[in-house]
């Protein structure tokens, strides 16, 4: 799969393309749902299938002092759409010259000049252009302009009638029911960012940790939780047992959340890779000790049961 950042490109290799358009956060249900559509309308036109989301999330645009927001880090969606058999991904960036864009030109330029669009697919509320002037009757219209059609399709409900939406996804985290967020997306939830140096207090107690801090990604609810860790080696991924910590560790009074990640049977440098963490499952909320000899003994609980509930994912053929 291809992955672009600037538009010019693009119809040097696709000239024509089925395109579904979307934030695609979380890569839930519904989102996959409607690529599925998109997927089998490419392959009857023998044409291929193409994404076009936007980096930064638009919310994050218009509110910046807002609290973390976006489900999946780039990467993870990226590898996630192409899992969903998409050819090619346009990460549009959502910048102050795209929000200002008429309903016309964000069609002439983006969908027509740019990707070359011959079918274009939505979900029945798609808006776009400035102030959102555009809609599903906008974009038919001009569909019938620059020779292209348009396909809406309706949400996807469950089976008690219920939307699939990212919004789900994001109150299951905020929870730290790991296992619902999973039932909505299909997969574990996950996040991506560079392990940066902290106090190296972990260390000395025995559990060396990767600290890495979430930006705009949703925070989960504050406490310790069984993962799975990937580490970057050459052009792989390997994944280890691990137990972590989110949260601003009341007994050392840290301002900002920091995601803590402890890596069982593992001995390297992790300072500036960039670190995908899993969260498989929630082992309980943080706590403040009143020693350092009670946190290790708890951390020592918890790494046992960290393994334990991995171990149990792992028979039962969820990781």
């Amino acid at each position: 799969m291809h992955v672009f950042d600037q538009i010019n490109p693009i119809r040097t290799l696709y000239a024509n393309a089925v395109v579904a358009i979307g934030n695609f956060d979380g890569l839930h249900q519904g989102h996959r749902y409607l690529l599925k559509h998109a997927k089998e309308t490419a392959d009857s036109l023998s044409l291929p299938l193409a994404v076009l989301t936007f980096h930064p999330h638009p919310r994050a645009f218009f509110n910046p002092d807002g609290e973390g927001f976006r489900i999946m880090p780039r990467a993870v969606k990226a590898q996630r759409l192409e899992e969903n058999g998409v050819d090619y991904v346009f990460f549009m960036p959502f910048d102050n010259e795209i929000a200002a864009l008429s309903a016309h030109d964000f069609v002439k330029t983006i969908l027509v000049d740019g990707l070359g669009s011959k079918h274009v697919i939505v979900g029945e509320d798609f808006g776009f252009g400035h102030k959102r002037e555009g809609n599903i009757e906008t974009l038919s219209h001009y569909g019938q302009v620059f020779d292209y059609r348009v396909t809406a399709l309706p949400k996807l409900t469950d089976d008690a009638h219920a939307y699939y939406g990212s919004s789900r996804i994001r109150e299951a985290l905020k929870k730290g029911d790991m296992a619902a967020a999973r039932s909505y997306m299909n997969h574990w939830w996950e996040i991506e960012a560079e392990v940066i140096h902290g106090d190296k207090r972990g260390r000395t107690i025995g559990y060396p940790t990767a600290n890495m801090v979430l930006g705009d990604l949703q925070e989960p609810a504050f406490g310790v939780y069984a993962c799975m860790a990937g580490v970057p080696d050459d052009d792989e991924i390997k994944w280890y047992r691990a137990v972590a910590n989110f949260g601003v560790r009341p007994m050392f009074e840290v301002r900002t959340p920091l995601f803590e990640v402890h890596l069982f049977d593992f001995d390297g440098d992790l300072y500036g890779k960039r670190l995908r963490v899993k969260l498989v499952d929630y082992i309980r909320a943080e706590m403040k000790f009143d020693s350092l000899d009670a946190l290790v003994k708890q951390m020592g609980k918890d790494s046992v049961e960290a393994q334990n509930r991995i171990n149990a994912l792992i028979n039962n053929n969820m990781l």
